[in-house]
């Protein structure tokens, strides 16, 4: 049996991250990867010479990230982005009411401020919130408190919607009524016109990364760590767990002795959500060329309500939009030409038979995915903020766990990866390590 000093499971960002600042400390690492590439869902897709981003796409705020400091550090080129949080404002946005017709500037400008409103008055009734509340209990005690008349305040509540559904993946009566209080960028958001993927591979440049090997136990006990693979195992003072929660609540996937009762308390009140993206490239722009996304009202867009120009990442007119929480749950098992099929018929609403057949359709499928088995995890009814911490929470100075869903301040989102892999390789070593580390340091024993 293989000795090191430390098991990483998983070689995405939290794995990564943690490996890389263990080796710069001189530890003996071993990262374990179940796909055959690293990045975990940061995954670049580069069919027929476009480079597509199927997982993580945005970096939500730059303004005191640590992965735009590692970004930027890297080399690794960017593109301001600035409507990847759902943001009623702020960049331009075409707008379309419920009979499909564009809203002139006034009108758009009048449904902004009243989403601006209730958002002021959501934080207050938010905090005052019972701990079964959902999202959409709050909603709606904060646009009754509007007294609007029942169409106004109809087209604020959709919008509130599907925020949680482009958000968290979805719908609002299942998320925690606080689950979007995280909900908040510091700065420009930017995209990656070469790939997201450049991240990963920059921080596991040195680093023994074993693709191809598929995890099935951890045991955990006085003598260490013994994780199971395959074809054998490997024995460690320390592991850090990086699967998405998931992978950490299914039966393939065993932990021995079982997480203590509050590890597992917490990992009952999160859950992996159907979220996907749909990526059309056209012949043409024919949505023009004065805006950032396109925004559907009413009922027709109860699944397809908002489209993403992504023409600026390399020229190619591109349309990006989500199948969000019911959406995702309802397209499961279309082929991509249905998908297709069904969000032309509603861009054809907006745009006319005039709208051209896509070049290339692209349909993630990360529900599916028996090593994600979702795209990231949200909070049900009943939980705390409190549990995303707990879950991270050292078991016998041996096992831990990291990943977006363990940081409290930022989960779903690549940072929230990131910031939880840097505390896992600091538990490890008992000390502190500058997160700097990551994008400054030469690893131990490599060039």
């Amino acid at each position: 049996m293989e000795t090191v000093d430390v098991v990483v499971i998983g070689a995405g960002v939290a794995g990564l991250t943690a490996a890389r600042l263990l080796a710069g400390e001189g530890r003996r690492v071993v990262v374990l990867e179940a796909r055959e590439r690293i990045g975990g869902r940061v995954h670049s897709d580069r069919t027929g010479g476009h480079v597509t981003d199927l997982g993580a796409s945005w970096i939500h705020g730059v303004d005191g990230s640590p992965v735009a400091e590692a970004v930027a550090a890297f080399g690794i080129r960017t593109v301001e982005f600035t409507v990847g949080s759902y943001q009623v404002d702020s960049r331009p946005i075409a707008y379309h009411g419920a009979d499909g017709h564009r809203l002139d500037d006034d009108a758009t400008r009048r449904f902004a401020a009243d989403v601006h409103t209730v958002d002021a008055t959501l934080a207050d009734v938010v905090a005052g919130s019972g701990p079964t509340d959902t999202y959409r209990d709050v909603v709606e005690r904060a646009v009754d408190l509007q007294g609007w008349d029942a169409s106004r305040a109809e087209r604020v509540r959709e919008h509130l919607e599907h925020r949680s559904e482009e958000q968290y993946g979805v719908p609002s009566d299942e998320l925690a009524a606080h689950g979007l209080d995280d909900d908040s960028i510091d700065g420009d958001e930017v995209v990656f016109p070469d790939g997201y993927d450049a991240l990963p591979t920059r921080l596991a440049a040195g680093l023994d990364v074993r693709l191809r090997h598929v995890v099935h136990s951890v045991h955990h006990g006085d003598d260490g760590v013994e994780v199971t693979i395959d074809h054998g195992s490997l024995h460690a003072a320390a592991v850090v767990v990086t699967v998405p929660v998931g992978v950490l609540q299914s039966d393939d996937f065993v932990i021995e002795p079982p997480l203590p009762e509050r590890h597992r308390q917490a990992l009952g009140r999160l859950r992996m959500n159907a979220f996907e993206k749909v990526v059309l490239r056209f012949p043409e722009r024919f949505w023009g060329e004065d805006v950032a996304a396109i925004r559907q009202l009413g009922p027709e867009g109860r699944w397809w309500h908002s489209w993403y120009d992504l023409t600026r990442l390399d020229g190619v007119p591109t349309l990006l939009t989500f199948a969000a929480g019911p959406a995702a749950r309802a397209i499961r098992g279309w082929s991509d030409e249905q998908v297709a099929a069904s969000v032309l018929e509603q861009l054809r609403r907006l745009y006319g038979d005039h709208v051209p057949a896509p070049t290339s359709v692209q349909v993630t499928a990360w529900h599916d995915d028996p090593f994600a088995r979702g795209s990231y995890a949200h909070m049900l009814p009943g939980s705390t903020t409190d549990d995303h911490d707990d879950l991270a929470v050292p078991v016998g100075g041996r096992l831990h766990l990291a990943g977006e869903a363990t940081w409290t301040d930022d989960p779903a989102t690549v940072a929230g990866a990131l910031h939880s892999g840097h505390r896992a390789a600091e538990r490890v070593l008992g000390r502190d390590v500058p997160i700097a580390r990551l994008w400054s340091g030469a690893l131990s024993g490599t060039t």
